[in-house]
């Protein structure tokens, strides 16, 4: 697909993911991993990361088939076509 080519979706901010977040979900281990590399107690890590993506402040970018969600110290990763949420981890 050439750059020109590109569906709406992709130069959206996020206006797509933002749409979608009540197909956002993980799986046992992405869950695990994330209160891993979060450093997360007892939280539902999907309402988490919903919350994290929800701020005013969220930057949203789409790279290749992953959308990427930047807020505090925080980016998260999420699976642009099936909205799982793969991994979180802190940045530096």
């Amino acid at each position: 697909m050439e750059k020109s080519e590109e569906p709406d979706d992709w130069k959206a901010g996020g206006r797509l993911l933002l749409s979608n977040l009540d197909k956002l979900h993980t799986t046992q281990m992405g869950g695990e991993r994330i209160k891993k590399n979060l450093r997360l107690e007892r939280a539902d890590v999907v309402e988490y990361c919903r919350d994290k993506i929800l701020a005013s402040d969220c930057n949203i970018y789409k790279e290749g088939k992953n959308w990427y969600c930047q807020t505090d110290n925080i980016k998260i990763t999420v699976n642009a076509s099936s909205y799982t949420i793969i991994t979180a981890h802190l940045v530096k």
